[in-house]
């Protein structure tokens, strides 16, 4: 009966024992945790929210987070018309969208420039998804994997600003809110601290074994916590006056459309729906032996759309389908449904409590920067592990080579676009993803590919 019961971990339904569940849920969400609650902690900080308000975008970000996953557990509807793939997988807040939610927040637009984007761009994601086997043509691996290596190139700076310790810190930033001398940006111990969080990332990764390899960020950053607090870079003031329970609010934010806005998100949310055709593929073939059937990519890249929408109402940013807890299946096999919704309910309750959430805001940003740095390289890597999938040839190399150089190029030059109006300024030039991905789709279709020897 025992080995009965634990053959249903390979099985996507049926009852596994709880505690080996348990355990296995604990494995998804520390691979993730970090990844889904950094950006909004980025955004935060972009936007120069008041502290009420970031702890209500980390609180929003891991509701929908876990709404997200558990549709794609449990789909909804007709098996024609389904939302959801019904496959294991896990949802949470994307850095694809980073650069992007950064122009726009910095901007002017705020979070409610970035939920009107959220709704364009789940509009978008649908049309893909009841599209997606006419709209992935569009999209070969040397498409998704030049604009994946751009994003991760564009977060670079985002990282060392962090390791530096915020560029909102200045001196006189610091002494006007009575913060540590430490907390100035630049200063030796912002980069002490940086330094010492990435170099136990590295070891953990390198060196470390099971839970320890898996959660080496989680674990890295909690020595690099540990280390700021005797600098003086932790306060506990305001953790303690948020309340331990509280439901999500309906447009916390508020919304407004912006079409320089929607245009970079409603791109974006094209390339990843794209992309999720990826993990849902990995999922079905490492832990299913077996390829994934046009409806479960429908529903999956449907469900995907519809519950953006949801999160942008409720004040969450973008999610997608996270590519380490894909490895994480692939590696171990477990595939049973209940694992999954363990983890999308742990999720859902540190989501619900504001007391968590402010507790994550009291990461020093040298910290995060120290241990994101890592995350922000691997995402460069997985795209050139995409590009060098297809055959480097002259034509493609263009391809790869031109519209990364146009992207961050222009981007990195901030008055280059100095004398168009405002909106095409946005649009491309705050972030390198949007000029990447029009100008590598547009190469792929006019230059001519090489004829194939006889």
């Amino acid at each position: 009966m025992e080995k009965r019961n634990r053959d249903t971990l390979f099985q996507f339904t049926g009852r596994p024992p709880m505690g080996a569940a348990l355990s296995l849920a604990l494995q998804h969400l520390v691979a993730m945790i970090v990844g889904c609650v950094t950006p909004a902690i980025i955004v935060a900080n972009a936007v120069g929210m008041p502290h009420y308000q970031q702890v209500l975008l980390i609180q929003s970000s891991l509701v929908v987070s876990a709404l997200s996953t558990l549709l794609q557990l449990f789909p909804v509807g007709p098996k024609a018309m389904r939302l959801g793939a019904g496959l294991p997988v896990i949802l949470g807040v994307s850095f694809a969208y980073v650069p992007s939610m950064q122009a726009i927040a910095s901007g002017g637009g705020g979070v409610a420039a970035i939920a009107g984007a959220m709704v364009v761009g789940g509009i978008v994601a649908l049309i893909v998804g009841l599209a997606v086997d006419k709209i992935r043509v569009l999209f070969p691996p040397v498409i998704t994997g030049t604009v994946v290596f751009t994003i991760g190139l564009s977060l670079y700076p985002t990282a060392i600003n962090y390791m530096a310790g915020g560029t909102g810190n200045t001196a006189e930033a610091v002494a006007a809110a009575g913060l540590p001398e430490s907390m100035i940006y630049g200063s030796w111990q912002n980069w002490l601290v940086a330094a010492a969080t990435l170099i136990a990332v590295m070891v953990l990764n390198q060196k470390g074994k099971g839970i320890c390899k898996l959660a080496s960020i989680l674990l890295g950053m909690v020595f690099g916590y540990i280390l700021s607090a005797f600098f003086g870079m932790v306060s506990f003031d305001k953790v303690g006056q948020a309340a331990w329970f509280a439901l999500p609010e309906i447009l916390p934010f508020g919304i407004t459309f912006e079409p320089s806005a929607c245009i970079a998100i409603g791109l974006l949310f094209a390339i990843n729906a794209i992309q999720a055709i990826g993990d849902f593929t990995a999922t079905t073939v490492g832990g299913l032996d077996r390829q994934p059937t046009n409806a479960e990519l429908r529903g999956g890249i449907t469900a995907y759309g519809i519950t953006n929408i949801i999160g942008a109402c409720l004040g969450g940013l973008p999610t997608a389908t996270y590519s380490q807890n894909v490895g994480i299946v692939t590696t171990n096999k477990v595939v049973n449904r209940t694992v999954f919704t363990l983890a999308a309910a742990f999720l859902l309750l540190a989501g619900v409590s504001p007391k968590f959430s402010a507790l994550l805001t009291t990461i020093p940003q040298c910290v995060l920067g120290g241990a994101t740095i890592t995350v922000f390289s691997t995402i460069a890597m997985t795209g050139m592990k995409l590009i060098a999938s297809a055959k480097l040839d002259a034509r493609n190399t263009t391809i790869v080579g031109l519209s990364a150089a146009l992207g961050v190029g222009i981007s990195q030059s901030s008055a280059a676009l100095s004398q168009f109006p405002e909106s095409v300024a946005m649009i491309f030039g705050k972030s390198p993803v949007v000029i990447a991905t029009i100008l590598a789709v547009v190469l792929n279709l006019l230059l001519p590919k090489e004829q194939k020897e006889s």
